[in-house]
């Protein structure tokens, strides 16, 4: 055993490098696997719109450097209407937040091995005990973490991870110059991040603009393709066809201009985990997955995660090693605890909201302009209460409808 570590970390995304930080800041000794070359990394995973919040950005120390735009309030928009609210945020420049994360964990001890691809789990009488990488190479560790995101090949290997192709949303975004974020017809988009409910744009998800300072702008959208988006989608329209469709419909993109090498692709699963750890064995970030269901941010839950793995590493690695399955379960705990609480409840909110129909949304904006200033939040939280706020007699066809397909599904 030439290659020998404390713990083996497979990705360095932001769980997979936080993770590392995390540790190596406990003077474990940690490697990480990256599938990517070094040179111009994150190329090929630099894939996420990057919005997040003040809780992020304090948590984890994050930076100003890193942020392409200081935004102010967060803009809901249905077909005919909108809502604005109040809401301080931060769009990463992504790319160099991944970086960032890098040289941190390696100011901190980790070491990285770019261009080596995680293949499969070594494992001896069950138990975890490495990484095999690049073909036949391998590497042995007390602990081992799956950070790839939804290609998972460790955690598939092992039986932990369960993404189910039904639930898997794509996207496509661009950045671009000459964007009117403040057009007469629409909300004031200046200094905001604003989410767009409209089956004609995007059947089963939403479309977003977020604004990255002066006229420019990170412009995309998502779908989940599952029953939803067929009920909704045009015949023949794939994602990037949708996004084209909007460029063209929308009078804010009319003088808009596509930024060289800024386009952004991705895919994540909108569904509950299933089992998170074996022994010797985690899995955090968009692996299990992490992202938030309703607005799609995954940065703060997936180093959420990543936190809460490195601290049941360190409890499983101090003293009297133990990582036993026993051990690692911690991990599970916190995770339905800190990381995702009322994930169940959340996941139901978002499957209802993107069976409604457009006119739906119209009246979702009206609701929430006359309900309390903090209903949006609360209603993010999963409180019920705040849920039933905005619910009226005349939905109960579609709540019958959307509990005869779950019933069915």
């Amino acid at each position: 055993m030439s290659d020998r570590f404390d713990v083996v970390i497979a990705g360095a995304g932001p769980a997979g490098a936080q993770c590392a930080r995390d540790l190596a800041a406990r003077d474990y000794e940690v490697l990480v696997l990256e599938t990517e070359p070094e040179d111009g990394f994150p190329r090929q995973s630099n894939k996420s719109t990057a919005g997040t919040f003040p809780s992020m950005m304090a948590s984890f120390n994050v930076p100003d450097d890193v942020v392409m735009n200081f935004t102010e309030t967060v803009v809901l928009e249905s077909p005919n209407d909108h809502f604005v609210r109040e809401q301080p945020g931060a769009v990463l420049e992504f790319a160099e937040f991944k970086q960032w994360l890098v040289a941190e964990g390696r100011a901190n001890g980790a070491e990285y091995r770019f261009d080596s691809r995680a293949s499969k789990p070594i494992t001896e009488d069950g138990d975890v005990v490495g990484v095999r990488y690049d073909g036949n190479e391998e590497v042995y560790a007390d602990v081992v973490i799956d950070a790839t995101g939804p290609a998972a090949p460790l955690a598939k290997e092992l039986g932990v991870s369960d993404l189910k192709r039904g639930r898997q949303a794509i996207g496509v975004e661009y950045e671009f110059e000459g964007v009117d974020a403040d057009h007469p017809d629409f909300a004031d988009c200046r200094d905001a991040m604003m989410l767009r409910l409209d089956h004609d744009l995007a059947p089963g998800g939403y479309s977003w603009l977020f604004h990255t300072g002066e006229d420019t702008a990170k412009v995309g959208l998502c779908y989940i393709q599952n029953d939803s988006h067929r009920s909704y989608a045009k015949e023949g329209m794939g994602i990037d066809d949708y996004l084209e469709y909007w460029l063209e419909s929308d009078p804010r993109f009319e003088d808009a201009v596509r930024l060289q090498d800024k386009q952004h692709r991705g895919s994540a699963h909108i569904q509950k985990p299933g089992k998170l750890y074996t022994d010797s064995f985690m899995a955090i970030g968009d692996t299990v997955p992490s992202i938030d269901p309703l607005w799609g941010e995954g940065i703060h839950k997936g180093m959420r995660s990543a936190r809460a793995a490195a601290a049941v590493a360190d409890r499983a690695l101090t003293g009297e090693r133990d990582t036993s399955a026993e051990q690692m379960q911690i991990y599970e705990k916190l995770w339905h605890t800190e990381v995702a609480p009322k994930m169940n409840t959340r996941l139901l909110m978002t499957q209802l909201l993107y069976h409604a129909p457009n006119e739906r949304y119209d009246r979702l904006m009206a609701d929430l302009q006359a309900a309390d200033g903090d209903t949006l939040a609360k209603v993010n939280d999963g409180n019920r209460l705040a849920m039933h706020e905005l619910i009226h007699l005349s939905d109960l066809p579609l709540l019958a409808r959307f509990a005869r397909e779950r019933l069915g599904y």
